[in-house]
């Protein structure tokens, strides 16, 4: 009966050191396959320069105002005979920025209705406080006389 259970044992210590040495022997074969197939893991091959990266382009107008027109546009549509300060939101698609106007003041110096507002963008370059004047002209357009990030 002990030299059946000898020889069990000694098979089990056979079978654990044949299935070491083949998993040793299956690492050494496949990891410089792994190397060779760009994963460099011992850095000696330098830096894949096939692939690159960079900044996302900010799409405007052919004068660069394609932000400052979407602002004009909600400001001179926006109904402030109401009063109130209530915040008018504005999106620029070409450009991907979008912001709040959160005030607008209308006066008629010197007989041209004017009005002068502050708004936020939000934009790839971060989030700004912009202050801006628009004017109407006799045929009705609108006009900006100013347009700026806030000092």
């Amino acid at each position: 009966m002990q030299d059946i259970a000898k020889r069990i044992d000694g098979k089990k210590d056979f079978s654990f050191a044949l299935l070491r040495r083949t998993a040793i022997c299956l690492t050494i074969l496949v990891l410089p396959g792994c190397m060779g197939a760009g994963l460099d893991v011992f850095g000696g091959s330098g830096v894949d320069r096939s692939v690159s990266t960079g900044t996302v382009p900010v799409a405007k107008t052919s004068d660069g105002l394609s932000d400052a027109l979407a602002v004009r546009n909600a400001v001179s549509s926006a109904d402030i005979s109401q009063g109130g300060t209530n915040a008018i939101p504005w999106a620029n698609a070409s450009s991907g920025s979008a912001g709040v106007i959160m005030s607008i003041e209308e006066d008629q110096a010197s007989g041209v209705r004017c009005r002068r507002f502050t708004t936020t963008r939000h934009s790839y370059e971060g989030i700004a406080r912009f202050d801006g004047s628009t004017c109407q002209l006799e045929n009705g357009e609108w006009y900006l006389t100013s347009f700026g990030p806030r000092s």
